[in-house]
């Protein structure tokens, strides 16, 4: 019980409220994090049209495009993903009012000290880690016999539903694009569905970043690419904050409201032979917006084996990548160490 009730104190949520100055352990050590008061350009990040990639006289130009952004952004906004900018609306109301009850109603989801599901922020793993400046809630979507249902907020009334019906739409769209993306590099379509699984890992979490004291030391998430094939992510509609690496050099992610944030993660990197490239990001804090945003993973079954695909390895573009299973367990061993995970299964 001493874990949890330490977890609760760490809200960074209150902490903001009651002007605390933040403990040393939010603050970037060395370069970790990156200059945080240098200006950072914004990025022009491609945006590709789903229903331009279905339509038989323009699919060849959108997959040119799509090839192109995750060759050399690792990322792209995607629009007519078939979802209404009401609906978006909906999820990022519901996700609000969640972070805006009294601490005591998001408390009764409280995630238990060794996991990270349900309400809270970083795990703790060792003296040395930099926290990030944000409270999350942190949810498994499926397989749906995993879900923990218990971490699932009964209030608002239409927030499990709202959830439900977004991921449904999600789970298409990311077969959908696994799809395109194989096409794009002239392979069988089905190549990257089939390392991903009928059964893979999707897990949701709402990030919700108060005003920090200190944007200029401190970060509402740490530097790192994601362990998933690939994530979405739904932006706040006003408040910028996500970040991208590229010739290291930090770009900042323009807003487009109703569209959909996509970026690779390692293990399509890995699936692609490192031609499509698994961005390096960041969340940068603000001293007077409070920021909300909706990520959702998706994560190939573990059982799996994730390879380059066959047709991508030639005499003259080797295997860059190990076979590997279960990726998600070798991530988090070396993202809390500071380290690259990728770097760990390259050959």
């Amino acid at each position: 019980m001493a874990a949890m009730a330490e977890l609760i104190s760490n809200s960074v949520q209150e902490m903001a409220t009651n002007g605390q100055e933040p403990p040393v352990k939010y603050f970037s050590k060395g370069n970790d994090g990156g200059v945080l008061d240098a200006p950072v350009p914004l990025i022009e990040i491609p945006v590709v049209d789903l229903g331009l990639l279905t339509s038989p006289s323009t699919s060849a130009q959108e997959l040119e495009k799509l090839k192109l952004a995750l060759s050399s952004w690792g990322c792209f906004q995607v629009i007519n993903h078939g979802m209404t900018s009401s609906f978006l609306d909906k999820i990022r109301e519901v996700s609000k009012q969640f972070f805006a009850f009294p601490m005591e109603e998001k408390q009764k989801y409280s995630r238990e000290a060794d996991s990270i599901e349900g309400y809270g922020n970083d795990m703790i793993l060792s003296d040395h880690q930099t926290v990030d400046w944000t409270d999350r809630l942190y949810l498994t979507i499926s397989p749906e016999d995993q879900r923990k249902i218990k971490f699932w907020p009964e209030n608002p009334k239409d927030f499990r539903e709202t959830l439900h019906e977004y991921t449904v739409k999600l789970q298409e769209t990311n077969d959908f694009l696994l799809r395109a993306m194989a096409r794009s590099l002239n392979l069988e379509e089905s190549c990257f569905l089939d390392q991903y699984g009928e059964h893979p890992l999707v897990t949701a979490r709402f990030n919700f970043y108060p005003p920090c004291p200190r944007p200029d030391q401190i970060l509402g998430v740490k530097p790192h690419a994601d362990a998933s094939a690939v994530t979405f992510l739904l932006q706040d509609k006003e408040v910028e904050g996500l970040q991208f690496l590229k010739d290291n050099e930090w770009f900042r992610v323009p807003i487009i409201p109703h569209a959909l944030l996509v970026n690779v993660g390692d293990q399509v990197e890995i699936m692609s032979n490192g031609i499509f490239k698994s961005p390096v990001h960041r969340v940068v804090t603000n001293t007077e917006r409070e920021r909300n945003t909706l990520a959702v993973f998706c994560i190939p079954e573990s059982d799996n084996e994730i390879k380059p695909a066959d047709q991508l390895i030639s005499e003259t573009r080797p295997s860059l990548y190990k076979k590997v299973k279960d990726y998600v367990s070798i991530y988090f061993q070396h993202y809390q160490q500071g380290k690259r995970p990728i770097e760990a299964v390259k050959i």
